[in-house]
């Protein structure tokens, strides 16, 4: 009976998953509480997970990839990258082998997001569209990932429950020899024939061009016939239903960036505007506001050089999704305008102010040019205008590097157990100044660690109950007539598609117990089936939200959700082929 409950509660919890309006750490939660509730896993067990060592091991690495940003490593790369020349084949191949060997050693969307705004400006510049180039480099963080022990919150699972199998975790190289092969092939696949298979979206133009911002700002002025002077900014706003936003003031020739609501309107004020001519006819209508003429003040008031525009795509996790600019007062709060949306490569204008902001949304932002960057890192967004190398950092790349190779060294050798050498050195980072204290919880993705510390209790609750053993026993009665390598490649198979829906880390945790139950009920090894399920949740290329980094591309490179399978059915075809004999050669059965 217990298995059935679990049964049941794995498919609302898969079924949540692929519907995608509530958090996957919500619903993992959930999940858990509801089985404690009922009995299924001991309430002194329940949260167990929040200490387990993959969970420990993923924060680790997460504060270790962020040092080795700062260190200024990732940046002095990014540089040599950009020698790469105008070839769009060259182009693809040197960035998808980077950010491959980076996610090796770092969160592979952190590594993405790091090269992104390089992809971009290198298609730019040569005049190609970004979507061409953009979808391969996040595949190659994928496939990088693969490669080592802590490319990847799935491998780092997969060793723990080799762990609990066989006495001994995979080691830090475990995963290399079949890993690399597999991101070998992937990557030549990507760079001389996946990105024939994209669209071209959303190319050639520089950031500020792609949106034309200028025909759609317009200055307005307060004079004693406008019924304004007195009224604060908030009350002008509320004074009419036109679609128009306030970006600002210009006051004695002074410009005032991002007013406050409450800031009052003065006579002679010149008020900057965003909004279409119909919006704007209505406002005037409305509030008795006049056009200024052809005049620019605004190009001429102090402090106008000052003022900047960028594009940013929202992260995964920042506290700007399921909100508003008008819901998180962007404006009062954090002293940025939203100029512009673009979703999938449509454009969204009317309305600004309403639009819900979805993981994976382009943000045209104005601010204040020496503030803009660190405020849009604070809301979680990524900046898409490349930066210039950042000065002083160079000096602590030989720290940052000595630091996690003692790390690698110390597990390899097998002297500390993965979570605790990984864990001194992000310490060792912190103390050493390679990364400031303030970035240590920043740089952690608390929805995948509480994702984990869920749903670990919640993968032992299969086991515990019999699920797993129930499961392994469907699929070797359908199966019964295949030989062991077929099965071998029907669990890596059913895993990919997991990874397509749902988040890798859930699916490898799912899928673990399983493949050692068939390992067991065949006589086999347990090591080529958790391989293979490794691999399989490392592979969710066919859709855009199996992965935060196939998430993270969307907007930028103006995808559909259609546009995924494009390139990701062939890659997947092709890394089935190649990982199944490569797995029975490395890990015989």
């Amino acid at each position: 009976m217990s298995h059935t409950i679990v049964f049941a509660t794995l498919l609302a919890v898969l079924g949540l998953f692929a519907w995608g309006r509530i958090r996957h750490d919500f619903v993992a939660l959930i999940a858990l509480l509801f089985l404690t509730v009922v009995g299924i896993v001991d309430p002194e067990q329940a949260f167990s997970g929040f200490g387990h060592p993959a969970v420990i091991t993923v924060a680790a690495v997460l504060i270790i990839g962020k040092a080795l940003e700062f260190s200024g490593l990732i940046d002095l790369l990014g540089k040599w990258v950009l020698k790469a020349g105008d070839n769009l084949l060259v182009q693809i191949l040197v960035l998808s082998v980077l950010v491959a060997v980076a996610s090796a050693f770092m969160n592979n969307v952190g590594a993405l997001a790091i090269m992104m705004p390089i992809a971009i400006h290198m298609a730019r510049k040569s005049g190609n569209p970004p979507s061409l180039i953009l979808m391969p480099i996040a595949f190659a963080s994928l496939l990088g990932g693969m490669t080592t022990l802590i490319g990847t919150p799935p491998n780092i699972i997969i060793a723990t429950f080799r762990a609990g199998e066989m006495g001994k975790a995979f080691g830090m190289f475990d995963f290399t020899c079949v890993g690399a092969i597999v991101a070998l092939a992937g990557i030549v696949f990507i760079t001389l024939v996946g990105w024939r298979l994209l669209p071209r979206r959303a190319g050639g133009k520089s950031d500020d061009a792609s949106f034309d911002i200028d025909d759609y700002i317009t200055e307005l002025a307060v004079d004693k016939d406008s019924r304004i002077p007195g009224k604060t900014i908030g009350e002008l706003e509320q004074s009419s239903d036109a679609d128009v936003q306030i970006l600002g003031l210009v006051r004695k020739e002074k410009r005032i960036h991002a007013p406050d609501t409450q800031d009052i309107l003065q006579e002679k004020d010149i008020i900057l505007v965003e909004s279409d001519a119909d919006s704007l006819k209505s406002f005037l209508a409305d509030t008795g506001l006049k056009l200024v003429g052809d005049k620019k003040f605004r190009k001429d008031a102090e402090g106008s050089d000052k003022i900047a525009v960028t594009e940013a795509v929202v992260m995964a996790g920042s506290n700007l999704i399921g909100g508003s600019a008008s819901d998180l007062r962007l404006r009062s709060r954090y002293g940025i305008n939203l100029l512009a949306v673009s979703r999938r490569g449509q454009r969204i204008r009317r309305r600004l102010d309403h639009v819900v902001f979805r993981t994976g949304d382009v943000l045209l932002l104005q601010g204040r040019q020496h503030l803009l960057n660190d405020t849009i890192t604070t809301i979680g967004c990524l900046p898409l205008a490349r930066r210039s190398l950042r000065i002083g950092y160079q000096t602590r790349i030989s720290l940052a590097l000595g630091i996690f190779l003692s790390a690698i060294v110390l597990v390899v050798a097998d002297f500390l157990p993965v979570q605790v050498a990984f864990s001194m050195a992000a310490v060792g980072m912190v103390l050493s100044r390679v990364l400031p204290v303030k970035e240590v919880y920043n740089s952690i993705d608390w929805p995948v660690i509480v994702l984990l510390g869920a749903m670990i209790p919640v993968g032992a609750a299969l086991e515990s109950s019999g699920g797993a053993r129930v499961v392994a026993s469907g699929l070797l009665s359908l199966g019964q007539s295949l030989p062991s390598w077929a099965m071998l490649a029907m669990l890596l198979v059913v895993t990919m598609f997991l990874s397509d829906i749902i988040n890798n880390a859930a699916t490898v945790v799912l899928m673990a117990p399983i493949a050692i139950s068939i390992a067991r009920d065949l006589g086999h090894s347990p090591d080529p089936f958790l391989m293979a399920i490794a691999v399989g949740g490392s592979c969710a290329f066919l859709t855009p939200i199996g992965h935060q980094s196939n998430t993270l591309v969307m907007g930028p490179g103006g995808y559909d959700f259609g546009d995924y399978w494009r390139m990701g059915l062939p890659l997947e075809i092709i890394i089935a082929v190649v990982s199944v004999p490569a797995i029975l050669w490395f890990w015989p059965l």
